[in-house]
């Protein structure tokens, strides 16, 4: 038998440890959460990302009653970006929620579904796409969507 460990490495920053263009993205994320059509959850997400070129693009929850039918804010930001920008790499990625009145404590991750989505991107692009997951005093920020889909999937 043989073992195998996967480790995954991840900084926690503050708000403050952020490069400039770093904070203009969470506060995007944050922003966003407002945006989200969620009245079966209650669960506001909110995601940015930032393409290589400069631009910032913003996507958020909706839900609708078929559940299936809904998307996540991840999504929503990176088909936009790749219907608009088809040929420009996203860069980085922040996502966070809102729920009871306020932003979460512990910063959320990704679905699956989301991560794999993210993982095309990353992978046509041949470049890494930067993770900041954004709670309320602390951001979990990670050098590739690879780290939180370490057993990737890819065709390539």
């Amino acid at each position: 038998m043989d073992e195998k460990n996967i480790t995954t490495k991840i900084l926690v920053k503050s708000y403050n440890e952020l490069k400039d263009v770093e904070k203009q993205l969470v506060d995007l994320a944050k922003e966003a959460t407002q945006d989200s059509y969620s009245p079966y959850s209650h669960f506001q997400v909110g995601a940015a990302i930032l393409l290589e070129n400069g631009v910032m693009i913003k996507g958020c929850n909706q839900e609708n009653a078929a559940f299936p039918v809904g998307i996540c804010a991840e999504r929503a930001a990176i088909f936009n970006a790749g219907a608009n920008y088809p040929d420009v790499p996203i860069t980085c990625i922040a996502v966070t929620a809102f729920t009871q009145g306020d932003f979460v404590e512990d910063p959320c991750s990704p679905c699956g579904v989301c991560r794999q989505a993210i993982l095309e991107f990353e992978t046509r692009s041949g470049k890494p796409i930067k993770v900041m997951l954004v709670g309320k005093s602390k951001i979990y920020v990670l050098d590739t969507v690879k780290d939180l889909l370490p057993l990737c999937f890819t065709e390539f």
